[in-house]
């Protein structure tokens, strides 16, 4: 069973996957595919017995995801350890579309990669199985400052240090 690490622990996964084509459930918070929820009607995007995620694919356009400002949560599903257009997305999600919801990574993760994904703005990661999760939690924490700007702290080290 994959492990959910938030913001540097690892959390109990209130979340439930609904594949493409399934019905999704009245309860429950879900997460359902970008096609999914569009297809919902308002009244079924807004019920109170439940929160709706929207997972999206790394080569989705930002600018297709309507109504950003509603989604409690997104999660990228990286298809391959070697494919980085999730973090662009993501980078993307937080900088130019301000979303300020829950981004997290699913899919082909690596612990090695957790400190890129929280700098490009990821809160939570779903960990595969069989990955070893002390190493992706100190990648919460690996660096307590960086030079770069990045999705989390947009001004680089020398526009947030005062100097002498």
């Amino acid at each position: 069973m994959p492990t959910l690490l938030e913001k540097g622990q690892i959390r109990r996964d209130d979340w439930s996957w609904v594949e493409a084509g399934a019905e999704v459930p009245s309860t429950g918070d879900v997460i359902i595919s970008l096609p999914h929820w569009q297809a919902l009607t308002d009244d079924q995007r807004t019920s109170s017995l439940r929160r709706i995620g929207v997972w999206l694919e790394v080569d989705v356009e930002p600018d297709a995801v309507p109504q950003l400002d509603c989604l409690p949560l997104i999660a990228i599903r990286f298809p391959a350890f070697n494919d980085g257009r999730g973090l662009s997305l993501a980078t993307l999600l937080r900088t130019r579309f301000r979303f300020e919801g829950q981004l997290r990574a699913a899919g082909a993760v690596h612990e090695d990669i957790v400190h890129y994904l929280v700098r490009c703005g990821f809160d939570s990661v779903l960990l595969p199985d069989g990955r070893n999760v002390a190493v992706a939690l100190r990648g919460f924490a690996l660096m307590s400052d960086y030079y770069q700007a990045s999705a989390i702290e947009s001004r680089p080290a020398f526009r947030r240090v005062a100097r002498g």
